[in-house]
């Protein structure tokens, strides 16, 4: 039992800092330590992925194969802290000004980090059930943490009532697995799928995959998406495209892979009907929009849609593909929002896309880094977003997936449009009556130019993110 508790006690250590700030806050001055209590909070977030990153080398496993420590959960452990991190400081001024920064929000996010990194070790459909819980309940109050806005209070209702219907889908397919498997540890399963995997087995694994496909936000289960992204708190609507995003990939691809390795075939047909689906569907919707919040949630369900090609391959490649695109995703996102919280007008949040008409005018440095990172998000080399659509198409295709390739190409170049879009705007469009005038926080002017530049500097060798993911696609594979 010790030993199990000590490859679990990252977890432990952030459950633990959690309860203690909500007892220690509720007992003193609330909400006025909460901006003390964000920022610690932060500061424990990049100190766990500093000690995850830096220390383990080897495959742990604890509970009887429920928990799994590997160099693939690591490696997603790391990117899930570090951006929960840099949101949560990123949001800070922005709660404050707002007066939306109560001290639940930092515990609520610190617990959601916990459900996110029991989510991708987890080697049981209960540990897996557990870390997914852990993770919704937190994201369906944040979501709702604007009480005074009919917006915000319904984008928490609808992610609540979604969430919980795809729950429902994902604890059918666990109790068909359990039924036909006779186990729910991921190492029974996949013994069970090598011998034959049943029609039962296999509806089972549909359900799962739909659960998990909500999670994603990928297309036919992203209805959720833009209304959420647009009425929650611009702080958390960046935390829902960053973290929880990178979190159910891996669990998607450690389920895949741990539980159902045997039976790739039958699985990857849905993966490759969800990628396309999804690009396609986030490329043409996001043309009409105005609204740049509702822009980044179709952005959001296309770029899935490439993280799912790379799942779709089936290959250790493929998987290496996916996370490298999910690592230079959420660092591109992490800028983009940095500088949707700079847009402002007379200290007011301003999300029209027309608002930025000859923005470069005005703020040429803020100009030029988005664009860099707009030009990375369409894929445009020799940005870093560039290599990270290369690496899910070059997986596509060498894993017999030619035709999967060629559509993430063309709805790429789609995609393109909007972002190229916004682009014109903010260099050639008409002088806006209306312009932004505020916006002049340094923390967010760090994010917003370090992003930019790791998507300009990173193409020389990727800050050694594509080995690290190398090898922890081989041990997810191994």
């Amino acid at each position: 039992m010790s030993a199990d508790l000590i490859i679990i006690l990252p977890e432990l250590l952030l459950s633990l800092f959690a309860l203690l700030s909500l007892l220690f806050a509720v007992y003193t001055s609330k909400d006025g330590i909460a901006s003390a209590m964000l920022w610690l909070t932060s500061a424990v977030l990049i100190i766990l992925a500093c000690w995850i990153g830096l220390t383990g080398t080897e495959t742990n496993i604890a509970f009887d194969g429920m928990f799994i420590d590997d160099g693939f959960s690591r490696f997603a452990k790391v990117a899930i802290l570090l951006a929960a991190a840099a949101i949560l400081a990123m949001g800070e001024a922005y709660m404050t000004a707002k007066g939306l920064l109560r001290f639940e929000y930092p515990v609520l996010v610190a617990l959601s980090v916990v459900g996110m990194m029991m989510m991708v070790s987890a080697g049981d459909l209960m540990a897996l059930y557990m870390g997914l819980e852990l993770q919704s309940l937190a994201l369906y109050v944040i979501a709702a943490l604007r009480r005074d806005s009919i917006k915000s209070t319904e984008a928490g209702l609808k992610y609540f009532v979604l969430g919980a219907l795809s729950s429902g889908m994902l604890l059918y397919g666990a109790s068909l697995v359990y039924g036909y498997a006779g186990t729910t540890v991921f190492s029974g399963i996949v013994q069970v799928a090598n011998n034959d995997i049943s029609m039962g087995l296999l509806f089972g694994l549909v359900f799962l995959m739909a659960g998990l496909a909500f999670k994603i936000s990928a297309v036919p289960f992203h209805m959720w998406t833009p209304d959420v992204y647009e009425g929650s708190p611009t702080p958390v609507t960046a935390f829902f495209a960053t973290a929880p995003k990178v979190a159910a990939m891996a669990l998607f691809a450690r389920v895949l892979h741990d539980a159902f390795g045997a039976a790739i075939a039958d699985w990857r047909q849905i993966m490759a009907l969800l990628s396309v689906l999804s690009m396609f569907l986030g490329a043409f919707a996001a043309i009409g929009q105005t609204n740049i919040k509702r822009l980044m949630a179709y952005s959001s369900i296309a770029h899935m849609g490439y993280a799912l090609m790379g799942l779709a391959a089936g290959t250790v490649l493929g998987v290496q593909a996916m996370l490298v695109y999910m690592a230079i995703y959420v660092t591109m996102n992490v800028g983009t929002f940095a500088f949707i919280l700079m847009m402002e007008k007379d200290g007011q949040p301003v999300v029209n896309i027309e608002s930025l008409s000859m923005y470069s005018r005005r703020e040429p440095g803020k100009a030029l880094a988005m664009l860099v990172l707009l030009f990375s998000m369409a894929g445009v080399p020799p940005m870093l977003g560039f290599f990270g659509k290369f690496y899910v198409l070059k997986a596509a295709f060498e894993g017999g997936l030619a035709w999967l390739a060629v559509a993430g190409a063309v709805a790429s170049v789609i995609g393109a449009y909007y972002y190229l879009r916004i682009v014109y705007l903010m260099y050639f469009g008409d002088p806006a009556e209306e312009g932004l005038n505020g916006g002049q926080s340094p923390v967010l002017w760090m994010f917003l130019i370090g992003s930019a530049i790791i998507m300009l500097a990173g193409v020389v060798n990727m800050f050694g993110v594509d080995a690290t993911a190398a090898n922890a696609a081989a041990t997810l594979l191994d």
